[in-house]
């Protein structure tokens, strides 16, 4: 049955994913609101633009289901939240998953769910957490029927707290472990060398790769970034702040939607954005 929600994620004919992550909320970190105060309008307006997917929460999940019709883009429900997204991390650190959550993704009708894989520096009971979650989520995930998205994300220390660790090799040990721990999808940060990603998607073993956005950064830049991305064989984009903080979010998400799905230039992506 899983994968009859796969074949709601994936388009038909490129057989790739675009999942617009508007959870941001839930993590209870400064500047994460940026964009998404008015959630409701924010979410109206992905639907207008037509991506596959958002990624919602529990609490916010309603913003896309009560929408009418069946045209608007599938759920994609995140189902865990963490204390460790700021500078610095406090003394009790948590990943912490909601109740009966796969029931709650039925109740909701999510498409997909998504949990984390965190792996930082000085945490490793984080780490612990987030493995646990995992493995309770996988027999659940197999009953229901519903694809498990796992994000593994590697941390590191820098000058100003906590970053995202774009090394190749560490990336891919973590990929690989979410992949074992019975992932459907991963989703998973670019490499600082955006050249070598195709290893990230080996190292996946045929599970399809979706990669994050990150900060935002110029249309440019990340049209560029995507377009490597996709020609070294990932499936898909999750991207978030790049879409929400965007001066133009429909436009932007359509532009991305035209390069997913149809191949579209860099060029022809910047046209539909101006």
């Amino acid at each position: 049955m899983k994968s009859y929600r796969l074949k709601r994620l994936f388009n038909s004919k490129s057989n790739r994913c675009f999942d617009v992550a508007v959870d941001h909320g839930f993590f209870n970190q400064p500047g994460f609101l940026n964009g998404i105060e008015n959630l409701e309008k924010t979410v109206r307006t992905l639907v207008e633009a037509g991506p596959d997917a958002i990624q919602l929460t529990l609490g916010m999940a309603r913003l896309l289901q009560e929408i009418p019709g069946r045209e608007k883009p599938s759920l994609v429900l995140r189902l865990d939240t963490a204390n460790i997204y700021g500078k610095t991390l406090p003394e009790n650190r948590f990943s912490l998953m909601i109740d009966e959550a796969m029931l709650q993704a039925v109740r909701c009708d999510a498409a997909c769910v998504c949990v984390n894989l965190f792996q930082i520096p000085g945490a490793p009971e984080v780490h612990g957490q987030c493995v646990k979650n995992i493995l309770s989520l996988k027999p659940q995930a197999d009953y229901y029927g519903i694809p498990m998205m796992v994000e593994p994300l590697v941390f590191k220390k820098g000058a100003e707290g906590y970053t995202v660790n774009g090394d190749a090799e560490s990336i891919m040990h973590l990929v690989r472990q979410g992949v074992e721990l019975g992932a459907d999808i991963i989703k998973a940060d670019p490499t600082d060398d955006l050249e070598i990603y195709h290893k990230i998607v080996e190292v996946a073993s045929g599970i399809p790769i979706l990669v994050r956005g990150g900060g935002q950064v110029s249309d440019e830049t990340i049209l560029r970034r995507t377009k490597m991305l996709l020609e070294q064989g990932a499936s898909g984009i999750v991207y978030g702040r790049n879409v929400i903080q965007h001066r133009d979010p429909k436009k932007i998400t359509r532009a991305l939607m035209a390069m997913v799905h149809e191949n579209a230039t860099v060029e022809d992506c910047l046209n539909i954005i101006s």
